[in-house]
């Protein structure tokens, strides 16, 4: 899928040049022996893209520069850890790479058991099973439990790996606006009235409310005190997705349960990601044994190593520094702030977006460019827009590190604050127009010699 590789394009070049870059891989798509496209490409696609060269950390090196490292989800700084490091050295040299066989077969080993206790205990749940690719945890999850017939209500904002589990389950789902919970209760009455016209189906009819603990697309934090509520009000079942709660919420990173103070008793399954504050790979879901039983008889898994848990004062540091960063940027103008104050995820969109959204995100594109330049890795948030069911703004995604100072936190604010004002004001000097409407038509020699 070469026209794919438009996305990776710098938004400091020219437009021409990438829109006649992204040109030329359509016309070798149809002639795949067209050399003076491949020429092209060859020379200028060196000139469009982001290199990183360096691991991912507080900084990364992006095309020879170092920069601070605002796009990735390295919340408490797991990533590099000497102590982690050395252990997986240590666990490659007893059990080689990988189980080399299916969870149900010859796939488990001795220290997956012990992490899946471990687990268990950290969460204080009855038992936990681990899966070996976090976006097929709760993909798979739910269609474990929930069938064609059963009803989900889902926040429109829940992530993408949410929504194919949710397509997977062919279940009747009702959507309900994000963190809105006289919507979700009203949609709750209004299936209660239906189920009492119907009692007989209604005993047959599986109920279930779908959230995220901390929302990636939004950088807010579940209503869960009202959550459980409604749940006992309703009778439903709660299925919580805690991918980038895990570790950065409550006082000892336990998540949203912890963090409003909420016994897990409340919540039927808990899944999370080891990919995102633990640094790892795989997922995880925890709950009581009847519920994880279940999910162990219906798959075959895969899994993973584990690690040891998350130190208090890297949890205490990266809320203090998420406030932090927080309350600056509420007063940078053009830009409109998504996300709660303790929350490592942050949204930047634009105040006053174009009408054309392919605008808006060569807008974003240029801003991410120019803070590179001056030493802050920034990063859109990317979607399959024909595939997403609540398609959200365009925005550039910030991602806290509990490791900045407050002299990086600064210098991030100013570079953004700088970026959307220099950008903005050279976009409203010149016509605003799509980059990919600036090309015609032509054979491949003609944009060769553009």
């Amino acid at each position: 899928r070469l026209s794919g590789l438009g996305y990776c394009f710098s938004a400091s070049q020219p437009p021409m040049l990438a829109a006649s870059a992204i040109e030329a891989l359509h016309i070798l798509q149809e002639q795949p022996h067209n050399f003076n496209c491949l020429f092209f490409l060859i020379k200028c696609l060196p000139f469009c893209f982001f290199y990183i060269s360096s691991q991912n950390g507080k900084y990364i090196t992006v095309n020879g520069k170092s920069c601070i490292n605002m796009s990735t989800f390295n919340f408490i700084s797991m990533v590099g850890n000497k102590q982690i490091q050395d252990r997986a050295v240590k666990a490659l040299r007893v059990y080689g790479v990988g189980s080399c066989g299916p969870r149900g077969f010859y796939g488990t080993m001795d220290v997956h058991l012990e992490l899946e206790d471990e687990l268990a205990k950290f969460m204080t749940s009855e038992e936990a099973i681990l899966y070996s690719y976090s976006f097929a945890t709760i993909a798979s999850a739910i269609p474990a439990y929930s069938k064609r017939g059963d009803i989900i209500f889902a926040d429109e904002n829940v992530g993408f790996a949410i929504q194919k589990g949710l397509i997977a389950s062919r279940s009747h789902i009702k959507w309900f606006r994000h963190n809105d919970m006289e919507h979700l209760e009203s949609l709750l009455i209004e299936q209660n009235k239906a189920d009492k016209k119907n009692p007989k189906k209604a005993k047959v009819t599986r109920r279930f409310i779908v959230v995220e603990g901390l929302y990636l697309n939004t950088g807010k934090i579940c209503p869960l005190p009202k959550l459980v509520e409604l749940k006992w009000k309703y009778k439903v079942r709660i299925f919580l997705e805690e991918s980038m709660s895990f570790g950065v919420l409550g006082e000892t990173g336990r998540g949203v349960t912890e963090h409003f103070d909420i016994s897990r008793d409340n919540i039927d399954l808990i899944a999370g990601s080891l990919e995102n504050s633990i640094a790892s790979v795989g997922g995880f879901c925890c709950g009581k044994k009847f519920v994880i039983d279940h999910q162990v008889y219906i798959k075959f898994r895969n899994t993973i190593f584990g690690r040891r848990m998350f130190f208090r004062s890297l949890l205490v540091d990266l809320r203090e520094k998420c406030e932090k960063i927080h309350d600056k940027l509420k007063n940078v103008t053009h830009i409109q702030l998504i996300g709660d104050p303790i929350s490592p995820i942050k949204h930047l969109m634009l105040t006053e977006p174009a009408s054309d959204r392919d605008l808006d995100m060569h807008t974003l594109e240029m801003v991410v460019d120019y803070a590179m330049n001056e030493g802050v890795a920034l990063t859109i948030a990317r979607h399959l827009d024909s595939e997403e069911n609540n398609l959200l703004p365009p925005s550039i995604r910030l991602s806290v590190n509990c490791e900045l100072t407050d002299e990086e936190i600064n210098k991030v604010v100013s570079v953004i604050s700088d970026a959307f004002r220099e950008v903005l004001q050279k976009l409203s000097s010149v016509d605003m127009k799509s980059p990919l409407d600036s090309v015609k038509q032509g054979d491949g020699e003609q944009i060769a010699s553009r």
